[in-house]
């Protein structure tokens, strides 16, 4: 638990970055601040491994003032992952994957093999290791500066804007990873950003804060979309509410129509659902092709129970025949479902549903 008791933060020309903060931040969860440029989550973020000091109150973590612990100590039980990956340019990935490992005390080989490790579990290849920072992408550096705060297993890990210096593709393709992360290894994050999205998709707690650092709602991402606590939270996720509320509903209770028998041609036909359309199944290669009136082929979006009704939304839309498949519990295509199916969704929002 990481707990700040009225914590203010006063730098010496006056500016007041934070004011009177009180937060409770559970063990094992995922909190992100979030708020505009100046609204002091940078710095309330980097209080708790004393890169900041407060002008006022206390910040805990686990009933224990951090004041009171040294501040090498401290930091080494706290992953701390920056906006640019920060790597070592002189060293290589696997080095600088290695570096806390060094300052804890392993050996060469050890700390070399706990950064494989580390590597391996950020999805980067083995053959990039031997490699340096400049010659990699950026989403690759970055990656690095993940696998380096997580290489020493620290229970906090600490993220500063770590997504925004990279393409919106990279930037996706790193959320999705840091989701899959934090669902295997379960640490204490604590991220800030400025992009309400990033927050509404990544965190289990949201804390909205105002410029001056003073809090204004913390709450899971449901109800800051639904339930916004005052005008300053509503004006951050009033755009697109309703398609955002969206990512909090799942295709369990949608109405789906189940695939017919191929026909002699090895073909199923979607009847009124797309007239003229037909799907072809490989089982064997695990693929789906849309074949169309045209002979058009394009590949079949493929989507499970568990996924967001905004995540069929947006491949209805992108499929030529408005249509995407569901598996069923043996990862085998049995329905789809079109915008039809997904209305009443779209119509009233997941607030009557949730």
């Amino acid at each position: 638990m990481i707990t700040f008791e009225s914590v203010s933060k006063t730098f010496p020309d006056g500016t007041k970055a934070v004011t009177d903060l009180d937060l409770e931040i559970p063990t094992g969860s995922f909190t992100v601040l979030v708020g505009p440029s100046g609204c002091g989550k940078t710095t309330s973020m980097r209080m708790i491994n004393r890169m900041v000091a407060p002008t006022a109150g206390r910040v805990l973590i686990d009933g224990q003032d951090i004041a009171e612990i040294r501040a090498v100590t401290l930091r080494l039980g706290i992953g701390y992952v920056l906006q640019n990956a920060g790597l070592f340019p002189h060293r290589t990935v696997l080095d600088n994957v290695a570096t806390v490992q060094r300052l804890l005390g392993l050996s060469k080989s050890q700390a070399r093999a706990k950064a494989h490790e580390a590597l391996e579990r950020v999805g980067l290849d083995a053959a990039l290791a031997n490699r340096y920072p400049a010659q990699l992408s950026g989403g690759q550096q970055q990656r690095v500066g993940v696998a380096r705060a997580l290489a020493a297993d620290p229970p906090i890990l600490l993220m500063d804007e770590p997504f925004s210096a990279v393409d919106p593709i990279v930037r996706e393709e790193l959320q999705a990873e840091v989701r899959h992360l934090q669902a295997e290894i379960k640490k204490t994050i604590v991220m800030v950003t400025h992009d309400i999205d990033e927050a509404l998709g990544l965190g289990d707690k949201i804390a909205v804060m105002a410029p001056g650092g003073q809090l204004q709602q913390y709450d899971t991402p449901l109800q800051i979309l639904t339930r916004p606590a005052n005008s300053f939270v509503n004006s951050l996720v009033a755009k697109d509410r309703g398609f955002r509320t969206l990512s909090f509903a799942t295709l369990k209770d949608v109405d789906a129509t189940s695939l017919g028998s191929p026909g002699s041609d090895g073909l199923i036909p979607l009847g009124v659902g797309a007239p003229g359309w037909l799907l072809e199944l490989d089982m064997a290669l695990r693929t789906a092709t849309w074949r169309g009136p045209d002979g058009e082929e394009t590949g079949a979006a493929v989507l499970h129970r568990g996924d967001s009704v905004r995540s069929a939304l947006d491949a209805v839309l992108a499929s030529p025949c408005s249509l995407v498949l569901l598996m069923d519990e043996n990862d085998v295509p049995r329905s789809y479902v079109g915008l039809e199916d997904l209305a009443p969704y779209l119509r009233h929002g997941v607030r009557s549903r949730a």
